[in-house]
């Protein structure tokens, strides 16, 4: 039975945090909720998690509602962005923390606790270091001893709020592959909250975009990116170029130059405002049909270069072309730019 979320309401004051989200999570699924700060996706996340109670709506998970719940009934484990780690416990009394915690019956023996943390270092790969302090221990590794503690409970839903923002990207990366992993071993619900698209695209199944409290769109990572429902969706998934452009016999004209309509596009004829994606340009030198400009500068950094131009009628531009192109171009050059397709709205 899937984590079902209906119509969840939250205003703080007059500000409508959420405003009615519906969304469902699979058994097994790692959901991402992305969005701009203020969308919304932290709050949905507390609702979850019962640090905050909506004004109306239900959240069910396997048939049961979790707002009827005490928040240690419900099986959740939650990670943070700043990890919340004891600074006075070592990382296994960490870990163990939460079944020390447990009442009567519930409590696991000291055995039981002990063998728990023990293979829960090992399957955050902490081998080693349960016994050093969290300030004995890098950024990486303390968000690990955070996740590892969240597990201890054995959860039914993992909950994690931005838990990489507060390391450097290079460790962003490395942990990203390993969730994905540690999600993939463990099989829970897992749900993300992210304001970095490259994460949630590169770890969930599936991503929730929002927007002033409302869902935007929902779908698979390819689903987003390639078939974006709104222009919203499709500025906030990448870099965007928005150009005007006539609509003639189902495809975007460019000073002449003809770019194939991507699915959803407006396709009646007449103007249109055409969103392209930086890459997607072919450049020509000289005149040609197509958008006239001229190159002013070149960087080559990175896995394609950026070239920076002026449209004729004084519009700067910024495109991406493979370095083999590139290497072909000179500064002052004048180009014909030629979409090759587009998304008009």
């Amino acid at each position: 039975m899937p984590l079902e979320i209906d119509h969840i309401r939250k205003t703080y004051g007059k500000f409508p945090a959420l405003g009615g989200v519906s969304l469902r999570a699979e058994d097994s699924e790692f959901i991402a909720l992305l969005g701009p700060s203020g969308s919304g996706k932290t709050t949905l996340l507390r609702c979850i998690a019962g640090l905050e109670v909506p004004d109306s709506g239900s959240i069910r998970f396997r048939g049961e509602s979790l707002l009827a719940q005490k928040v240690r009934d419900r099986r959740i484990g939650l990670v943070f962005q700043h990890y919340a780690l004891f600074r006075h416990m070592t990382a296994a009394q960490n870990v163990a923390f939460g079944l020390r915690a447990k009442r009567g019956k519930e409590r696991p023996n000291n055995r039981q606790i002990n063998a728990r943390v023990e293979e829960l270092i090992a399957l955050v790969q902490l081998d080693g270091l349960a016994g050093r302090y969290p300030s004995q221990l890098s950024g990486g590794q303390r968000q690990r001893v955070a996740l590892a503690r969240a597990l201890a409970i054995e959860p039914r839903i993992l909950l994690l709020d931005e838990p990489f923002g507060a390391l450097d990207a290079k460790v962003r990366r490395e942990l990203r592959r390993w969730l994905r992993q540690l999600h993939e071993r463990t099989g829970l619900t897992t749900i993300f909250v992210t304001h970095d698209q490259e994460e949630a695209l590169e770890l969930a199944d599936r991503v929730a975009l929002l927007k002033d409290g409302a869902l935007e769109q929902v779908g698979t990572p390819e689903e987003l990116y390639h078939q974006p429902a709104t222009p919203f969706v499709f500025e906030f998934l990448g870099d965007v170029v928005k150009l005007p452009c006539e609509i003639v016999d189902g495809a975007a004209v460019f000073a002449g130059a003809r770019a194939k309509l991507l699915g959803g596009s407006l396709t009646r004829a007449g103007s249109g405002l055409a969103y392209v994606r930086p890459d997607a340009f072919d450049i020509v030198v000289g005149e040609s049909e197509g958008l006239k400009a001229v190159l002013r500068d070149v960087v080559s950094a990175g896995a394609s270069a950026r070239l920076d131009c002026l449209f004729d009628g004084g519009e700067p531009i910024e495109i991406r072309a493979p370095h083999d192109v590139a290497l072909q171009l000179k500064i002052g050059d004048r180009v014909t730019l030629r979409p090759r397709e587009a998304r008009v709205w």
